[in-house]
């Protein structure tokens, strides 16, 4: 069974779930080419990632030439499957109103995939994310191409189910995949109920056995540690503001922010407005290892986003038996609650600032079972292996159709 994987840029900095889920597949057996639109221009900090990159194969970057000749060589071919692939792209434009040369684009692209999976005896095609990565794997399915399914993951994705033609991609998969339960009801809410059984729950996972409950005392510990890109929906911006009212009471309180993106010029001119520099530490990108000390060390893990799938990042804290503070959205509270962490609502500073106050003064002992709490549910509800050992399955049960 060769299995291919497609993502819209891979690797990147904030997906590391694909490559644990890869490569989790991988240990299981299962023949894997990675395959990506385009290749991610800023720096790789993690050794895996970078090594990852050299095995990917990229449809776009680099590749125009490429494109041209695939799609002249899939058209002189098959000109009827070539039609097929056309109707669902005038398809996706209708439901988008319009951007033509966008889906242009895709059409390219699913030329050189179905060239690259026939010459690879590729059997099925996995995407990450329902946007132009399933339609490209859609478009190909249609030139001829392997059989597709693809993962959502929110909360971008699910914001324009018409505009993103989410029906129709699940209509042409063989399975979809949620990783959410509140995932899966937003999916039900905008296809076929026809397609509804295709539509499967699997929730991402980590390899817990390479994270080991963290030993850093909880006394005399203030340190809170936000990973996350800088951009609006991930909340950030909220930070100084929350905690500006109790630093009187907290005084050591410090929140380390690891991540990099649009919003840090805006983050750090607020820090410096309230006067909170030595509250705050901006690290930007770091290495998975890094990132696994950063938390390990702190207090708790926070995040205090607009909106989200279900970050990896909750479950790597959790397997550090760390507990973490969260928003009232999507699938968290699927797995986070107030015996192993805190859940606010999003958006009001005053609701972040009571529990923000909160969280710094909860004893050491209850952290300590917060923790331990947490890691019990990563290793029940998401361990990457269980995840693989799904997906291998559903593989196996497509392409023995």
């Amino acid at each position: 069974m060769k299995i291919a994987y497609l993502s819209n840029i891979y690797p990147v900095t904030s997906a590391t779930f694909i490559r644990r889920e890869i490569r989790a597949l991988e240990k299981l057996g299962v023949n894997i080419s990675r395959f990506a639109i385009r290749k991610w221009t800023d720096q790789l900090v993690d050794p895996a990632d970078i090594e990852e990159q050299t095995n990917t194969q990229y449809l776009l970057t680099g590749n125009t030439k490429g494109v041209l000749r695939n799609t002249a060589k899939t058209l002189t071919e098959n000109p009827k499957a070539f039609w097929r692939a056309l109707k669902l792209v005038a398809k996706l434009i209708g439901n988008a109103k319009g951007q033509l040369v966008h889906h242009a684009a895709y059409l390219g692209e699913a030329c050189c995939l179905y060239q690259a999976c026939r010459a690879q005896g590729i059997d099925h095609l996995h995407a990450h994310y329902s946007t132009n990565t399933a339609a490209v794997a859609m478009l190909s399915h249609a030139l001829g191409g392997p059989s597709y399914s693809f993962t959502v993951h929110g909360p971008d994705e699910l914001d324009a189910p018409v505009h993103n033609s989410t029906a129709l991609k699940i209509e042409h998969a063989a399975f979809v995949v949620a990783i959410t339960d509140f995932c899966k009801s937003q999916l039900v809410r905008y296809s076929n109920f026809d397609n509804w059984d295709k539509i499967k729950v699997m929730r991402c996972g980590i390899a817990t056995e390479e994270f080991t409950p963290s030993d850093h005392s909880f006394e005399n510990n203030y340190q809170l540690v936000c990973v996350a890109r800088m951009s609006g929906l991930k909340g950030q911006m909220l930070l100084p503001d929350a905690i500006a009212p109790i630093v009187d009471k907290h005084p050591e309180v410090k929140i380390v922010i690891v991540g990099d993106g649009e919003m840090r010029p805006k983050l750090e001119s607020k820090i410096k407005t309230l006067g909170l520099e030595q509250h705050f530490d901006l690290r930007g990108w770091q290495t998975n290892a890094q990132v696994s000390d950063i938390v390990g060390a702190s207090r708790a893990l926070i995040l205090p986003s607009f909106a989200e799938g279900l970050p990896i990042v909750f479950m790597e804290s959790f397997a550090r038996a760390r507990p973490v503070m969260a928003t009232y959205i999507a699938g968290i509270p699927e797995l986070i609650d107030e015996t192993c962490g805190w859940v606010t609502p999003a958006g009001s500073v005053e609701r972040l600032t009571q529990t923000l106050d909160d969280l710094l003064s909860t004893s050491p002992e209850q952290l300590k079972a917060m923790g331990e709490e947490g890691r019990r549910r990563v290793e029940a509800m998401h361990d990457v292996n269980g995840l693989a050992a799904n997906l291998k399955q559903a593989f196996e049960q497509q392409v023995q159709r």
